[in-house]
């Protein structure tokens, strides 16, 4: 890590920046090693979190704690909606539009720096399809595979999705 942040440093002043010490900070992801980084003559702070682009990353890479947080506030805006999905005024093509606007952009607002597990891909993949069948108002007795559910919706996977976004 002191290679890379030695190189960094390198090329930053080769260009005429400087890497401003008292705003960097160290955070070790799955690491054992616990050496100081230096920039200079002088380390840089280690964290144990930190919020970057509104989203909290700590060590165990940050997404767990901040699904659950993403999750609960997409339900906020799924639950301040709710008289929208109850109504039969408007189209189920609007309803998806303002879903896909107004509560899975707030899902999955800064996926692009998650390093999401399976296990995380599923929570969130839980809550749309849960969201999904209460836009088409399928109850939990009535049998129709998630496939169905997101063909129906013209969604795709919520594991899809997230690979997407973090490609562009």
């Amino acid at each position: 890590m002191q290679a890379k942040t030695t190189a960094l440093n390198k090329l930053s002043e080769s260009i005429g920046l400087r890497i401003h010490r008292a705003k960097s900070k160290v955070l070790r992801v799955r690491t054992q090693t616990s050496e100081a980084v230096m920039i200079g003559d002088q380390p840089l702070e280690d964290v144990d979190a930190f919020c970057y682009l509104g989203s909290n990353i700590d060590q165990e890479g940050g997404t767990l704690k901040e699904i659950k947080g993403r999750i609960g506030k997409a339900q906020a805006a799924f639950t301040t909606l709710g008289r929208l999905w109850k109504t039969r005024d408007i189209s189920l093509k609007t309803k998806l539009r303002i879903f896909n606007s107004n509560v899975k952009s707030v899902l999955l607002y800064g996926c692009e720096a998650w390093n999401a597990s399976t296990m995380c891909i599923k929570r969130i993949q839980v809550f749309i399809n849960r969201c999904l069948r209460r836009i088409l108002r399928i109850k939990w007795t009535d049998k129709i595979s998630n496939e169905s559910l997101w063909e129906r919706t013209r969604q795709i996977p919520a594991g899809d999705e997230i690979g997407r976004r973090q490609w562009r």
